[in-house]
C-alpha cells in the first residue's frame, strides 16, 4: 500500500515503535509518522540502536515521543557529536530515555524475537548503566555453576516495528542491505509487525534468486510500500544483488541538519521545508532533485574516492607541521601496533575518529609487515581494507573490500568478546579517568553526550581495551561521574601528550611515554605539563619513553583518509562542526 496509508492504518498514539533493522535508517517512514502526527502530542516510545538529527531529534523537537530506548543519542555522520536538539530535551527533562549499548539492544529484542524472558550478556557490569537499568538488568547466580554470577537483560517487545529494505515481494519478503547491524530481531520481536519500505517492489521468482538475503520473511510484515532512496540521506550497498543501484550518504544535507538543530527556530525552518512542507515522500525526492540523486548514486561506487581525493590533494600538505590529533593519532598507532604484536592479536575493532584512523594506520602498517590483523566494525564488517576519503568507520565503500559481512550480534557477542577472540578494542572518550573508565555519556552539571554505541560492549569483553582522547584537565579526572564503558580492561590510555599504561599489580594509570613539549624542551618540563593537564596525582613510570611526532609520509597517510579534516583538525573543520 501507500505509505500514508500505512502509517494511518498502524500507527496509533502510545505506541512503543522499534527501528533499526538493517543498517539503513528508515527515513521516509520517520518523515509520514511526522507529519500525520504533528502537534497531537502520541507519545510514542523509539526503541532503536542509534539515532541523530533527522529522526530521534526530529520527534523531540516535535513532542511526538515521550521515552527513548537506545545506545546512541547523537549525530553519527560524517563525525560523532552531541545533538543540541536532544541533549537540551534530555538535560531538561523533556524526554525520558534508557541508555543501553549496541549490543544490549539487540540481545534484548532477540530474547522478545524468541519469547524468553532475558538473554545473557557480557556486558554492562561496573557501568552507570548496571544502575540505572536496574528494572532490566540482573546479576544472577550460573545455574550450571552457583558460585558464579551473569549478566542478562530483559526482554523487550515493541509494538510495531518500522524498515527499510531493498526489495520485497507483494507478499512481504523482504531482502535487506548489508552490512545488517541489528538485523532483524526487533521486526521479529514486535507484537504487531512491521511495516517495510523498499527501493523496489519484485517478484517471488527475485526473491527466490536472493533467499540468502531475505530477512524479513512476510507472516510478519504488515505493509510493504514502494520508496526509492527511503533511506536516505544514509547511503544502501547493493553488494550482492547485480539488478540493483546503490547510494551514498548525502553529506551535505546531513551537515545542514545537524547544523539547523543547534536551535530550535532554525531547526524548525527545516522542518517546515524538508517533513512538513512535503506531503509525501515523492514531494520529499522532487525538493531533493534528480542532480543530486544522481550525485549520490555515483558516490557509492567503489572507485568514487579517487575522484574526491583529486580534488583536494593540493590541501593534503598542508599545515607542514603536525596538528595535535595528527600526534595524537600517530602515537596510538604506533602503540596498537607494539601491543598487537606482543599479544599475538588478530582481530581489532574500532571506534569512531582518532580511534579508528589509529586502528588504520596500525592495520595498514602490520598488513605492509606480514601481520595478520583482521578490521572488525561492530555494525557487521569484518576484514574490511579502509579507503581513502571517507574517514567514517562505517563508510559503505568499504564493503566491497569485506571478508566477511555479518551483524552486531556477530561482531560484538561473539568475534570480540566471544570463547575464542583474540581482539583488541580501540575506543575513544568524552571524559577518562585514573582506573581507565570512560565516559561518553554525560557530563556532571554539563550537557549529555551521545552514550555507549559499542564501546561498553567491547571494554566489558574483547581480551583488551586501549583509549584515544586529547589531553585537558577537564577530560583526565580522578573520577568519572559517569562510567559508560569500566576500565577493568583498559590497559593504555593515549593521548597527544603521552602514553598512560596499567601494570599487572596496579590497576592505576601511570605515565610511562611522553611526546616532548618542545624541541629544546627537557623531561621534566614536558612531565610537568602533562601533570598539570592531568585530573589526579599521576604516577610517573622511572625510565620514561620518548615518542617521536609523525613522520610525513604517515602525515599524509592520515591525511589521505580525512582530507576534511573531521578528525585530524584545521580551522575549516572546526567552522564546519
Amino acid at each position: 500500500m501507500e505509505l500514508p496509508e500505512a502509517v494511518n492504518q498502524f500507527i496509533k498514539p502510545g505506541m512503543s515503535i522499534q527501528f533499526g533493522n538493517g543498517m539503513t535508517t528508515p527515513t521516509a517512514i520517520f518523515f509520514e509518522i511526522a507529519r500525520q502526527f504533528w502537534g497531537k502530542n502520541p507519545e510514542f516510545t523509539l526503541a532503536g540502536i542509534t539515532g541523530g538529527a533527522y529522526n530521534l531529534a526530529l520527534f523531540v523537537h516535535g513532542k511526538l515521543c515521550k521515552k527513548i530506548i537506545s545506545a546512541f543519542y547523537g549525530d553519527g555522520y560524517p563525525f560523532p557529536g552531541l545533538n543540541p536538539i536532544l541533549s537540551s530535551a534530555i538535560n531538561d527533562g523533556l524526554v525520558e530515555i534508557e541508555n543501553w549499548t549496541q549490543l544490549t539492544m539487540v540481545l534484548r529484542f532477540i530474547a522478545g524475537a524468541m519469547g524468553l524472558p532475558f538473554f545473557p550478556t557480557k556486558s554492562l557490569h561496573g557501568s552507570s548503566m548496571e544502575f540505572f537499568n536496574k528494572d532490566n538488568f540482573a546479576r544472577v547466580a550460573d545455574p550450571f555453576n552457583p558460585t558464579e554470577k551473569t549478566n542478562v537483560v530483559r526482554a523487550y517487545n515493541p509494538d510495531i516495528a518500522i524498515a527499510h529494505g531493498w526489495a520485497a515481494d507483494p507478499d512481504g519478503n523482504t531482502i535487506m542491505s548489508v552490512p545488517h547491524s541489528g538485523n532483524h530481531f526487533g521486526a521479529l520481536a514486535a507484537k504487531q509487525g512491521v511495516i517495510v519500505t523498499v527501493e523496489k517492489i519484485v517478484d517471488a521468482a527475485f526473491i527466490r534468486r536472493y533467499a540468502h538475503m531475505t530477512r524479513l520473511p512476510s507472516y510478519i510484515v504488515k505493509a510493504v510500500c514502494h520508496a526509492p532512496m527511503g533511506g536516505f540521506p544514509m547511503g544502501i550497498h547493493c553488494a550482492g544483488i547485480n539488478e540493483l543501484e546503490g547510494y551514498g550518504e548525502d553529506e551535505t544535507w546531513i551537515i545542514e541538519a545537524r547544523k539547523a538543530s543547534r536551535n530550535s527556530k532554525d531547526y524548525q525552518d527545516w522542518v517546515d521545508k524538508w517533513v512538513l512542507g512535503c506531503k509525501n515522500h515523492d514531494d520529499f525526492l522532487n525538493l531533493l532533485g534528480h542532480k543530486r540523486i544522481w550525485h549520490l548514486k555515483g558516490k557509492i561506487q567503489n572507485d568514487s574516492w579517487m575522484s574526491e581525493l583529486t580534488e583536494v590533494s593540493e590541501r593534503l600538505s598542508t599545515p607542514v607541521q603536525p596538528t595535535t590529533a595528527e600526534i595524537l593519532v600517530s602515537t596510538a598507532a604506533r602503540k596498537i601496533e607494539e601491543i598487537i604484536r606482543a599479544k599475538n592479536y588478530h582481530l581489532a575493532l574500532c571506534g569512531i575518529g582518532v580511534s579508528n584512523l589509529a586502528a588504520w594506520l596500525a592495520y595498514y602498517n602490520l598488513r605492509h609487515q606480514g601481520y595478520p590483523i583482521e578490521l572488525v566494525a561492530e555494525i557487521g564488517y569484518y576484514g574490511y581494507s579502509p579507503q581513502p576519503s571517507d574517514p567514517y568507520v562505517f563508510n559503505l565503500r568499504n564493503i566491497p573490500s569485506c571478508r566477511m559481512i555479518s551483524d552486531i550480534f556477530t561482531s560484538l557477542a561473539i568475534f570480540m568478546t566471544g570463547a575464542q577472540t583474540s581482539s583488541i578494542g580501540v575506543i575513544g572518550a568524552g571524559q577518562v579517568d585514573k582506573f581507565g573508565n570512560v565516559n561518553t555519556t554525560k557530563i556532571s552539571n554539563g550537557p549529555f553526550l551521545v552514550g555507549s554505541g559499542g564501546a561498553n560492549d567491547v571494554a566489558s569483553g574483547s581480551n583488551e581495551t586501549i583509549v584515544t582522547l586529547e589531553q585537558s584537565k577537564n577530560r583526565f579526572l580522578e573520577k568519572v561521574d559517569y562510567i559508560t564503558s569500566p576500565g577493568k580492561r583498559v590497559s593504555t590510555v593515549i593521548s597527544q601528550l603521552g602514553i598512560f599504561e596499567k601494570t599487572a599489580d596496579d590497576d592505576e594509570l601511570a605515565l610511562t611515554a611522553y611526546v616532548p613539549l618542545g624541541a629544546t624542551s627537557s623531561e621534566e618540563d614536558s612531565v610537568r605539563n602533562i601533570q598539570q593537564q592531568c585530573g589526579w596525582k599521576l604516577k610517573i613510570k622511572n625510565k620514561l619513553r620518548v615518542l617521536t611526532l609523525p613522520s610525513e609520509d604517515d602525515i599524509l597517510f592520515m591525511r589521505c583518509f580525512d582530507p576534511k579534516r573531521y578528525f585530524l583538525g584545521s580551522e575549516e573543520s572546526q567552522r564546519i562542526k
